[in-house]
């Protein structure tokens, strides 16, 4: 199961999307609640996750070991 999709635009820029990790997240009963007060996850961090802006690789494999996925 994959969490981020990355798509290659013109000129070579990089389009990041976590729309997988909400449906990642929906089918497994996961919430952001749930990120933030039982796995730690600072509430700056789910506004960039909504916003499809940047995260660092720690946030990116904490989310994988909660989710049990891969990037």
């Amino acid at each position: 199961m994959w969490i981020i999709d990355v798509s290659i635009l013109e000129g070579g820029a990089c389009m990041i999307s976590y729309e997988p990790l909400w449906k990642t997240m929906k089918d497994r009963g996961i919430t952001t609640y749930t990120l933030i007060y039982k796995n730690g996850f600072s509430a700056y961090t789910i506004t960039n996750l909504k916003r499809n802006k940047s995260i660092t690789m720690n946030t990116l494999e904490k989310l994988c070991s909660v989710l049990n996925c891969t990037p």
